[in-house]
């Protein structure tokens, strides 16, 4: 089969209210709306890297729900396999506004949104079958009990077909009924993907290792092709099948503004790169470059940049 899309990801779009002043969100008079979702994000950063992404999800009928599938629109991804249902409500989320390079505080409404209801019948086989990769974070997989299979489901399909398959721990602690059973799918999909991209913190929680040549070396082990452990400001350590282990320096950045999103924009870099045909090495450096990029800037995917600017860099 000739694939028509180049990346295609399930997962949730969220309204992000970023408030307009610094300190607690309570002091805050007004927010900024944006999109949110380490999926959606994703596909946001490759669309925009000139990618063709599809993306699978469902949205309310509700004010947040327009909002959201038409910025994705806009950014060329096809949401024609995004289910709006008019009996079912759009997650939506608070972020204070950070100065200073801390976490900001944030505050999550979407328990039994529209998106928590997806199951393994919202996965069209030939659909995602179009594409020549997927990738997975375990952000959709803890949303509900459904949509855990429904991950599983879409990594299975794409493995099987000799598809390849990123994955992305990306924690989500609060929406896991415990650390155990969080460690256990979490672990249990990252067999599935050929490229598996923890976090160093992440690793620790996962894996128990201590060093980033540990956290590779645990998912190697159980398949990856290609581990990329992510150190922030330190760059990323690689361990791979085809260009062997090394580290890569991050990039240096004037001032960190807000961390959120910088995985995700890491993701990108790596997930193009390696789409490109680019070597290893090449798709870590790219993905440091996005994820710096990505610290810069208040919202999720304001700091993803196009496919003329990652030229302009020479990345």
């Amino acid at each position: 089969m000739t694939s028509t899309l180049d990346v295609i990801t399930f997962g949730e779009a969220m309204m992000l209210l970023v408030a307009d002043r610094p300190g607690p969100l309570e002091h805050a008079e007004a927010f900024y709306k944006r999109t949110a979702g380490a999926e959606t994000n994703v596909a946001i950063g490759l669309a925009r890297l000139g990618l063709k992404v599809g993306w699978a999800s469902r949205l309310g009928t509700d004010s947040m729900g327009r909002y959201l599938l038409a910025a994705m629109a806009d950014e060329g991804i096809d949401c024609s396999h995004v289910i709006c249902d008019a009996n079912q409500k759009t997650g939506f989320q608070f972020k204070s506004k950070v100065l200073d390079g801390s976490d900001p505080q944030i505050e999550y409404h979407r328990k039994g949104s529209a998106a928590s209801h997806m199951s393994e019948a919202d996965v069209d086989q030939d659909w995602l079958l179009s594409a020549r990769h997927l990738h997975a974070t375990g952000v959709f997989a803890a949303i509900s009990a459904s949509t855990l299979p429904a991950a599983r489901k879409t990594m299975d399909i794409m493995r099987s077909a000799g598809r390849t398959v990123s994955f992305d721990p990306n924690l989500r602690p609060t929406l896991w009924a415990s650390t155990e059973l969080m460690r256990e799918s979490i672990n249990e999909l990252a067999t599935r993907a050929d490229w598996v991209l923890p976090g160093m913190e992440e690793g620790l929680i996962l894996t128990g290792e201590t060093t980033p040549e540990g956290v590779a070396r645990f998912y190697r082990q159980r398949g990856a092709k290609l581990v990329v452990v992510k150190l922030g400001a330190a760059g990323a350590y690689f361990d791979s099948d085809s260009a062997g282990c090394g580290h890569v320096a991050g990039f240096p950045v004037a001032e960190v503004v807000d961390t959120v999103g910088a995985g995700d924009g890491f993701a990108c870099g790596v997930i193009s790169a390696l789409l490109d045909g680019l070597s290893v090495p090449e798709a870590v450096k790219r993905g440091a470059w996005i994820g710096a990029r990505a610290v810069q800037v208040l919202g999720d995917s304001e700091g993803l940049p196009t496919r003329a600017e990652l030229q302009a860099a020479q990345l």
